[in-house]
């Protein structure tokens, strides 16, 4: 059997499995699973799933092993690649007309800038991708392997919009990838991004009647606004959406839902958090999300939380420790946030000062200085603006307490430092405060106020109020 692929290096291998019961050492290659190339983790990951496998390895000497494998049919060999993903990222060969990267200035961390729309990063991360540079083999291997939901950055359905939206001659056709998807089964969701006075309007209606008839296939849409920072000189004019603009695109999405939930179930198209936000009006309600299918996408966020936060306070109030807490909990805190969601934060605040009067928080919306003041989620304030802003407020002579409270997503996951590499040591050190990441959930927020005096505990498959032990 001669293949031609070296092969990918295998990094490590687990005791006791079944690679190192074979003799598989790292340094060695795999290179074929019943005589099938390994192109990636997912062929990887389809082609173990046996009870019985041939697995071919290279090893680091170059001499050639086929072991033969009696298995259970899940069970994994145990092995771990150099790169997880088996292959290189695959970069986006699009120049949308909105491209947050192309608005970033320069100078920052070189990862920044990479623009990736790899279809495997859909399904392991649930990025969106554009369908531009996946190949007929890209497309029936998804099929065959069943991989799912891919997530589709559609922007619109009309195909020469969608090429100079794109800036791709290609791009129009690639949404007959769509097809190919549905007839295959495949799930999918979709997202908008929506550009006033591009692809809004008739265009918008047009692309909710295109999408909704890959219903069931295609389960939700989001539509978005495209971010605008103050880095657009050269690139194509965008402008905001008013607050009554932003009403027209909710009414015209909303007028679909109910149609659309009675035929398949499924609301299926939405607007994103902060239209409504511009709009001033409410969130829908709960059942309006189903399911929240497009959470990390900005859709129905808001709502989750403030259900989760209510949720979360009543059953404080309602336990039987409640009435010493209310007079023993003594905290001074401040709470950092984006203008998207300083309303609600400063909303929830003055409810727990209120259940708790010896508690005094301060909520500060953080203004985005560094991309422009367009830009007003919380995930991408920088420590630098947190640290000013804030040591405004202090030179004010507001005492900003022991604690200050940000969204987690100001973070890079996993690390302690903000999008402009000021760490989290740097913050605390500048402002003489402790610094306290948290989490956008109401349960995290009650938790992260309340402190170790009084903490929300897993029971089963509820939430429930108990004394916390002291470390």
């Amino acid at each position: 059997m001669k293949m031609k692929s070296k092969g990918h290096p295998i990094k490590t291998v687990l005791p006791n499995s079944i690679g190192e019961e074979m003799g598989i050492e790292p340094g060695d290659y795999l290179v074929a699973i019943n005589e099938e190339e390994i192109d990636d983790v997912f062929d990887y990951q389809y082609l173990i799933k046996d009870d019985y496998i041939e697995v071919l390895i290279r090893k680091s000497s170059g001499e050639e092993w086929i072991l033969e494998i009696d298995k259970e049919y899940d069970e994994d060999l145990g092995i771990d690649f150099e790169n997880s993903l088996m292959s290189d990222y695959r970069s986006c060969h699009n120049k949308c007309i909105f491209c947050f990267i192309d608005q970033m200035p320069k100078g920052m961390r070189e990862t920044l800038y990479f623009k990736d729309d790899d279809s495997r990063l859909s399904f392991l991360q649930g990025n969106y991708i554009t369908l531009t540079n996946m190949s007929e083999k890209d497309i029936s291997r998804i099929i065959r392997f069943n991989l799912a939901p891919i997530n589709i950055s559609v922007q619109t359905t009309n195909p020469e919009l969608r090429c100079k939206m794109l800036n791709n001659r290609f791009a129009g056709s690639a949404l007959k990838n769509l097809d190919k998807l549905y007839e295959g089964c495949i799930e999918m969701n979709g997202q908008i991004v929506l550009c006033k006075n591009v692809n809004d309007g008739s265009e918008l209606e047009r692309s909710i009647k295109d999408l909704s008839k890959y219903l069931p296939f295609m389960r939700s849409v989001s539509v978005v606004p495209a971010g605008i920072t103050k880095y657009r000189k050269g690139l194509y004019p965008l402008e905001l959406f008013t607050k009554e603009e932003a009403g027209s695109v909710i009414d015209l999405i909303e007028s679909y839902q109910q149609g659309l939930y009675d035929k398949y179930g499924l609301h299926f198209i939405h607007a994103s958090d902060e239209f409504y936000i511009i709009a001033e009006r409410e969130f829908p309600e709960e059942e309006f999300y189903d399911g929240y299918i497009q959470l990390e996408n900005g859709v129905g966020m808001m709502r989750l939380f403030i259900n989760e936060f209510h949720e979360a306070l009543n059953k404080v109030i309602a336990a039987e420790e409640y009435n010493s807490l209310k007079l023993s909990l003594h905290r001074n805190i401040t709470i950092a946030t984006g203008k998207l969601a300083y309303k609600t934060i400063q909303s929830f605040s003055e409810e727990i000062m209120q259940a708790f009067p010896n508690v005094k928080i301060n909520v500060f919306c953080i203004k985005n200085h560094f991309f422009g003041e367009t830009i007003t989620v919380a995930g991408l304030i920088t420590g630098q603006d947190l640290i000013k802003q804030l040591k405004e407020q202090k030179d004010k002579g507001i005492d900003l307490g022991t604690s200050l409270l940000i969204p987690s997503n100001m973070l890079r996951t996993g690390e302690k430092v903000f999008l402009d590499d000021i760490t989290a040591d740097e913050v605390e050190s500048e402002l003489k405060i402790k610094l306290v990441p948290i989490e956008s959930d109401g349960h995290g927020f009650i938790n992260s106020i309340l402190n170790k005096d009084y903490q929300m505990k897993r029971n089963n498959e509820n939430f429930v109020y108990v004394k916390a032990y002291e470390e």
